[in-house]
């Protein structure tokens, strides 16, 4: 399993509802739609931060998310809901839990 987290900062704080509702009817479609795609989270970490945390059974689809979300913003016309490019971390899941029962991948 593989893991993309984007880090958006500068997010017009007035704006989130806005930026929460074109996630759950525009976004999560696509990305849920894709190949190998596990799950999605959006995180609210306040002063105009949110995170979202996604995952993919491959790299390639992990990779591919990352141009889904971009491709997103850009038709949704965002720049400016989202005026900062995302920091974005990837990688293999090495550790999770679920069910109650951890495991090592």
């Amino acid at each position: 399993m593989f893991a993309t987290i984007r880090r958006y900062e500068g997010i017009d704080r007035d704006r989130t509802d806005e930026l929460v509702k074109n996630v759950g009817e525009n976004l999560l479609p696509r990305l849920s739609e894709m190949p190998g795609f596990s799950g999605y989270y959006l995180i609210e970490a306040g002063n105009g931060v949110m995170s979202s945390v996604n995952f993919f059974d491959t790299s390639a689809h992990a990779d591919e998310s990352t141009r889904v979300a971009a491709n997103w913003v850009r038709d949704e016309k965002l720049e400016k809901l989202l005026p900062n490019p995302p920091r974005i971390t990837g990688g293999e899941v090495i550790v999770h839990k679920t069910n109650g029962v951890p495991a090592l991948v």
